[in-house]
């Protein structure tokens, strides 16, 4: 799948390996060379799986787990405020089934406020996690240049981390405007 040096799925090397097949299967159709076509077409195909797998993550309450093995816990915030939601809810179902205007309105708010607590929480995991990607992959680097293999693993590890971070957020995110979008349609 990948031919990066840890054989961990990676959106960089899917990219490169689709534009090469592509290259690889227009020549093959120009020059007439089915193999080179059908080699092409392959690492196209290969390149589409290793995208998949690469933004493959578990989610479970809290927690995000992704294809490299790495497993992050959520920001402190987005599960406060995933709480808040759900009591502020319930408060204002339970001041519209009582019929207490102060109930429900005190329900409302902390529902929007668990709202805008988680959304913190997420964009705190998404930055953080891209940070770490990015520290790791530039930090990888240095470390191969340098002839030091444990730092290496060590900095592959944070960017594996960060990458599990970010997709956590991410997942929850596309979630929340999946189910924003049906409840306006």
């Amino acid at each position: 799948m990948s031919s990066n040096n840890n054989d961990q799925p990676s959106t960089a090397q899917s990219y490169i390996d689709s534009a090469v097949g592509t290259v690889q299967s227009a020549l093959g159709s120009l020059t007439g060379d089915t193999s080179k076509q059908a080699t092409g077409d392959l690492k196209k195909d290969s390149a589409a799986t290793e995208y998949d797998a690469s933004h493959s993550t578990i989610k479970v309450p809290g927690f995000s787990a992704s294809s490299s093995g790495a497993v992050t816990k959520d920001d402190s915030d987005r599960t406060s405020g995933s709480w808040n939601q759900t009591v502020g809810s319930t408060k204002e179902a339970v001041g519209g089934l009582l019929g207490s205007e102060s109930l429900k309105a005190a329900g409302r708010e902390q529902n929007q406020s668990g709202r805008e607590q988680e959304a913190r929480g997420q964009v705190n995991d998404f930055v953080t996690g891209a940070s770490d990607r990015v520290k790791g992959v530039v930090g990888g680097g240095i470390a191969n240049l340098a002839g030091n293999p444990q730092a290496e693993a060590d900095y592959q590890q944070q960017h594996d981390i960060g990458k599990t971070q970010q997709r956590g957020a991410e997942f929850d995110i596309q979630k929340q405007a999946e189910a924003q979008r049906q409840l306006n349609e």
